[in-house]
């Protein structure tokens, strides 16, 4: 007697694997998560604001690279950061603390951000999201390293070259140019991202490659209209250097953009 015969639909349909990066929670395993998390971010906070506070002084001595760098140009012209209240220079520590301990902890936060949503995504939705998270924080930082370097000691030598022609005497507070330093550090890093929106649009269906090719004329006045209100100084020279970037970003934008498009063209009409 002939052994019985499978059924075919035991063989076509096999039951589904689990993926592996997906766990059975609840609601309030969910809430747990998330808990954790966002302990995780505030203790690497801490951690970070409290290594600036030990380290204050080397700390501050990295943020005056850029003043310093400049007055070595300008033997003559008496410059030193004085503070004109009692409680300045305690704000200024808070200033340094909070803002150091937040740049510097972002990164940790977005891969515990990361951790937590990743389960629920799929495979193919990760591919595209590690790249721009990391793309994100490439351009963050190369804003940033940007606007230290070179932007921040232009718009000091531009200053004291005015007080020099007409003659003041400059009287700098430390406020004001750790505040300077933070609008365009932080400034600048988060313009830098403007090419990852532009493709997340084109990715979108949202805007084409032909409309960026199109409008370039009117993309240079809005980056420089951008460069004008993220730039404290209303010289040109300023607003160029950090123009320049700007649009060099934006034609790579087009370019990463149409690679976007033509690998979204077989998806649609495969």
């Amino acid at each position: 007697m002939s052994a019985p015969e499978e059924f075919p639909y035991e063989e076509s349909n096999p039951e589904p694997v689990p993926d592996a990066r997906e766990k059975p929670m609840g609601f309030f395993d969910h809430l747990e998560e998330m808990r954790w998390t966002l302990i995780k971010c505030a203790a690497t906070f801490l951690l970070f604001a409290g290594l600036i506070g030990y380290f204050l002084k080397e700390f501050n001595d990295v943020l005056l690279w850029p003043l310093n760098s400049v007055k070595v140009d300008y033997p003559t012209f008496a410059l030193e950061l004085s503070t004109v209240s009692i409680m300045e220079v305690f704000n200024v520590i808070i200033q340094m603390c909070l803002l150091g301990g937040l740049v510097m902890a972002l990164p940790f936060c977005l891969l515990f951000i990361g951790q937590f949503v990743a389960p629920a995504l799929t495979a193919k939705e990760l591919k595209a999201v590690l790249p721009m998270c990391v793309s994100a924080m490439v351009l963050f930082l190369l804003g940033a390293a940007f606007a230290y370097f070179l932007l921040v000691p232009s718009t000091i030598r531009v200053s004291i070259e005015l007080n020099t022609f007409f003659n003041y005497a400059a009287r700098w507070t430390p406020g004001s140019y750790y505040s300077l330093l933070t609008w365009l550090v932080l400034g600048v890093g988060t313009s830098f991202q403007f090419p990852l929106i532009i493709i997340l649009l084109v990715w979108l269906g949202l805007m084409t490659t032909a409309f960026l090719r199109k409008y370039r004329r009117h993309a240079i006045i809005v980056i420089f209209v951008i460069a004008a209100i993220v730039t404290p100084t209303p010289d040109p020279v300023t607003q160029s250097m950090f123009a320049a970037p700007l649009y060099l970003l934006y034609e790579i934008a087009i370019i990463a953009s149409a690679r976007v498009e033509k690998r979204k063209k077989p998806l649609q009409f495969g």
